[in-house]
């Protein structure tokens, strides 16, 4: 039984902001409702999400969101700790650290006041690669939230704390967490592995979850969480998920704990009844902005409209035609690294100092991925790891980066 002084925290983050990106904020809206039908009161929840979703123009039910196919409401009564351009990674470490003199805001800085004897619960879903995790206008780097763990590690500001991330490559993020400080992460690919978006809605036009997120949600709802495990949870994971393959850091004595431990339990009589999860529409998070438009094309009958939608549809092949070109353009002026190798998971041999100045090296000078023509560029980060991963020195590959920048007829 927890101690009568310990405190349940949670911290819950989508990074993405857009129509199309739907299913990251249905996700956080979501685990908000399990969060706080569980027990954990909304002043020890933090919620960022961008919240452009409800209201949006493209919603055909305004201010409702849902996470499965006929699912409830999700929306109302969720805390709107940070929005807008207030969800950031800065302000993501500030409040996860309790650092309030670090959160840019205005208005109230709602961060996390733990102690030694707490426990803290902490989601974040959108897109990623290896190494990092995408925010609405920048970047969340493994290096910086390995470090902001260490810190909280030293400053005694947890017992115990669990970690849940959905992105493409979120394996890479905890490659570096170390196993003995308390800390336990669970991701929903491998390091070298992309995610899955599920349940894509005809009628909203967009996917309505991620594979990961959908099963461990499910699984929190219709369990006696004061009898199963976080290890149990995970095992449920690796049977449920189809596409991708769940992964587990760090400390795993904490997998062993009861979820009660870091939330309590909902009394039997008002947990739904269980039913078969059924993942629908499993698509691959690069080919949804594709899967979109195609359906929107196919079902669009005003022909000025529909023309209008093959046009983006070509434009956004062409990106990504321009953003290959560009990185194989890179790749050749390093003949020594096998190329059959891109693949492999070499997460672990990444210096993340090193990978961060790459990556954002390449950001600011080729392809800005916070934009929303340039998303997809998240999908080609591998290659700058597998080069970090093989001791290429950074300054050789920015150097690099800057010359097929210059050289380059796919910019302006």
């Amino acid at each position: 039984m927890a101690a009568a002084s310990e405190k349940h925290w949670v911290m819950l983050v989508a990074g993405s902001k857009r129509w199309k990106n739907y299913r990251h904020q249905a996700n956080v809206c979501h685990a908000y409702k399990i969060m706080h039908q569980n027990g954990v009161p909304d002043d020890q929840i933090v919620v960022m999400m961008y919240d452009d979703i409800a209201y949006n123009p493209k919603n055909p039910y305004p201010g409702n969101i849902i996470n499965k196919p006929n699912g409830p409401d999700v929306y109302p009564r969720v805390p709107k700790d940070y929005t807008g351009e207030d969800v950031t990674p800065e302000n993501f470490l500030a409040a996860l650290t309790g650092d309030r003199s670090a959160v840019r805001k205005r208005g109230p800085k709602k961060v996390i006041t733990s102690d030694k004897n707490d426990t803290i619960f902490v989601y974040l879903t959108d897109h990623g690669s290896p190494g990092l995790f995408g925010f609405p206008n920048s970047t969340l780097y493994a290096h910086d939230l390995i470090t902001a763990i260490k810190k909280m590690v030293k400053n005694h500001q947890f017992s115990k704390m669990v970690i849940y991330l959905e992105s493409c490559h979120s394996g890479s993020m905890f490659a570096h967490l170390p196993s003995n400080v308390h800390v336990y992460a669970v991701t929903s690919t491998k390091a070298n592995e992309k995610g899955y978006a599920c349940y894509h809605d005809r009628v909203r036009k967009t996917f309505l979850s991620d594979e990961f997120s959908a099963v461990w949600m499910d699984y929190k709802e219709t369990v006696n969480l004061e009898i199963v495990t976080f290890q149990d949870q995970f095992h449920n994971l690796q049977k449920k998920m189809k596409k991708s393959c769940s992964c587990r850091f760090g400390d795993m004595t904490v997998s062993k704990r009861p979820i009660s431990e870091f939330l309590k339990n909902t009394p039997r009589r008002q947990r739904n009844k269980p039913q078969e999860l059924v993942l629908t529409d499993l698509t691959s998070t690069h080919d949804v902005p594709f899967k979109i438009l195609n359906h929107r094309i196919e079902t669009e009958t005003d022909a000025g409209r529909r023309q209008d939608l093959i046009r983006k549809l070509d434009a956004l092949h062409r990106t990504k035609a321009k953003i290959e070109r560009t990185v194989e353009a890179i790749t050749r002026y390093f003949p020594s690294v096998a190329e059959d190798e891109l693949d492999g998971d070499y997460s672990s041999a990444i210096d993340l100092q090193d990978f961060k100045t790459v990556a954002e090296h390449f950001r600011t000078r080729c392809f800005n991925w916070h934009e929303e023509e340039f998303q997809m560029t998240l999908s080609y980060m591998h290659v700058f790891a597998h080069l970090c991963a093989c001791g290429i020195e950074v300054e050789k590959i920015k150097e690099v980066i800057t010359t097929v920048r210059e050289r380059s007829s796919v910019f302006p």
